[in-house]
């Protein structure tokens, strides 16, 4: 009837949606990608792969992933780090409720937990060393911006180096393989520096933000023009790695050059000052790297040796 008015709720579909883009899914390749990393290399020197063991090992990384994302919309909301501006709009618009991003955090965090369980139970890997690599993970995604918030005190890039990398990495490796190496370390070094990339690039654009919000990072403290140069560094740095192995070892080790041209994109996208998408843009990068990194590895005849790099 005329006159009447009519409240909508929104659907499950959009509500669905909405959650689904609270966990910023287009960031997911910097933890599935170390996983895969970590499971490829225990098949190379152990000729064994345990699939399910790979699905709830990358299920539960993710959902770790998940959760840090999760805290750092909530945190960085109630520390005033988000803005009108800022490119996160799941609370800033009240797309979701404060309440909302907790109850899916704690989803998240409980499912990744589930998930260790049921690798501790089919895992030849000895149950505390499981659980020290998860929750040394999990304390870093929930640390780097709640609790004492370690980003806001310029030591996140060092959490998101060693988390989004060698940790994961060597968490996969041992699920698979049940015993520790220190060479799963070395070769994550390329993905954890391109993924660092992705952060600094984020920290770089959210200067002027996070000065006002009283945060300290790594891009703040250095300043813009050497920021570039950090971004540079982060950017080149697993190009110049796979192009040694690639000469000294084999060619299959140069796949990842494939995308040095859209590595060159970014890095005038960010000496031009075009920083808004840049994080995502790094992401996608992230992401074909990453892909053509696992391929070289699972197709090349041997593993690098340290000493070649």
């Amino acid at each position: 009837m005329n006159g009447v008015k009519t409240s909508e709720k929104p659907s499950t579909h959009s509500r669905f949606a909405s959650y689904l883009l609270a966990l910023r899914p287009w960031s997911f390749s910097a933890s599935l990608i170390p996983v895969s990393l970590g499971a490829l290399l225990s098949w190379k020197t152990t000729g064994e792969l345990s699939i399910p063991l790979a699905l709830a090992t990358a299920i539960a990384v993710l959902c770790v992933h998940a959760s840090g994302n999760l805290v750092n919309t909530f945190y960085d909301y109630l520390r005033g780090v988000d803005s009108k501006v800022s490119d996160d709009r799941t609370l800033v618009d009240h797309i979701l409720s404060p309440d909302e991003v907790v109850r899916i955090g704690v989803i998240t965090y409980s499912t990744a937990s589930i998930c260790l369980i049921f690798v501790m139970v089919l895992s030849p890997a000895k149950m505390e060393h499981l659980a020290l690599l998860f929750f040394g993970g999990l304390s870093g995604s929930f640390l780097y911006t709640g609790g004492i918030g370690l980003k806001y005190y310029a030591l996140g890039d060092i959490v998101i180096l060693i988390t989004f990398g060698p940790l994961a990495v060597l968490f996969s490796y041992v699920v698979q393989g049940g015993q520790f190496a220190m060479f799963p370390l070395i070769y994550a070094m390329p993905l954890a520096l391109n993924t660092e990339a992705i952060l600094h690039s984020n920290n770089t654009r959210d200067i002027d933000a996070d000065k006002k919000a009283g945060a300290v990072t790594l891009a703040i403290l250095i300043g813009r023009k050497a920021s570039y140069i950090v971004y540079v560094i982060l950017l080149f740095s697993p190009y110049v790695i796979c192009a040694v192995w690639g000469v000294n070892l084999s060619i299959r080790y140069s796949l990842p050059l494939l995308t040095l041209g859209y590595a060159f994109k970014l890095e005038k996208d960010f000496r031009d000052d075009k920083l808004f998408l840049l994080p995502k843009r790094t992401a996608k990068l992230n992401l074909y790297f990453g892909l053509l990194y696992l391929i070289s590895f699972s197709i090349a005849p041997r593993l690098p040796h340290l000493g070649k790099i």
